[in-house]
């Protein structure tokens, strides 16, 4: 999550959808930020210290976090946005990030198939960078009570115009949008990963996403 007080926006950061590329573009903008400094010494104070004040919020935190901890109207006044990315696609990538900077988290799977269904086995025990990507994707959009409180959510399929918005939002001129972390090691098309019944899998998983952000197997 990247906030923003000088140019009031939020940015929530879902794992696996550019939002590595998004955030590497935007933190420039806090060197411009008188913001930034006080901020950054109450998180240092409040790390060492041990008691957290909330002036960082995670990585990874969902929306509900920010409106939580901070004050209606100013939370009310940002810019809340976020970018998503067909379910299937995303855990294809999500696999090779794996296998490529952390292969010890595979359990033992080298295929794609086994890992997603290893992955998505209930009784399997929790861990941070194997679940953040199959955390569904609307809890990072939405509240307590269940309604959608981000502003704009762009689509990974289409990230640099959906990118340009953003900054034509937030009143900046478009950076160049760096490809962090670029696959080198995939299949383009995320559908010759699958069979129908892997593919079923994911849909089952991922129902209220696919309801709710609008994604199909087939494009």
């Amino acid at each position: 999550m990247l906030l923003s007080p000088k140019y009031r926006f939020l940015f929530v950061h879902i794992a696996k959808t550019g939002g590595t590329s998004v955030r590497a573009a935007l933190e420039g903008l806090r060197w411009r930020d008188p913001w930034y400094y006080p901020m950054f010494l109450c998180s240092r104070f409040s790390h060492l210290s041990g008691h957290r004040i909330a002036t960082k919020l995670p990585r990874h935190a969902k929306v509900v976090a920010a409106k939580e901890l901070l004050p209606r109207a100013y939370f009310d006044s940002l810019f809340k946005f976020a970018f998503v990315r067909n379910p299937w696609d995303l855990q294809v990538s999500s696999f090779h990030h794996i296998r490529r900077e952390r292969p010890q988290y595979l359990g033992g799977h080298e295929t794609f198939e086994g890992f997603l269904r290893w992955k998505l086995d209930p009784e399997r025990p929790y861990q941070y960078h194997i679940d953040t990507s199959i955390t569904l994707q609307t809890d990072y959009l939405i509240d307590l009570g269940g309604a959608v409180v981000v502003d704009f959510i762009g689509r990974y399929e289409h990230l640099h115009a959906d990118f340009a918005t953003v900054c034509e939002r937030i009143g900046i001129r478009t950076p160049a949008l760096p490809h962090e972390r670029q696959a080198r090691d995939r299949t383009r098309d995320y559908r010759s990963y699958y069979s129908d019944e892997t593919a079923e899998l994911v849909a089952r998983q991922f129902a209220r996403d696919i309801q709710m952000l609008d994604y199909r197997f087939d494009p």
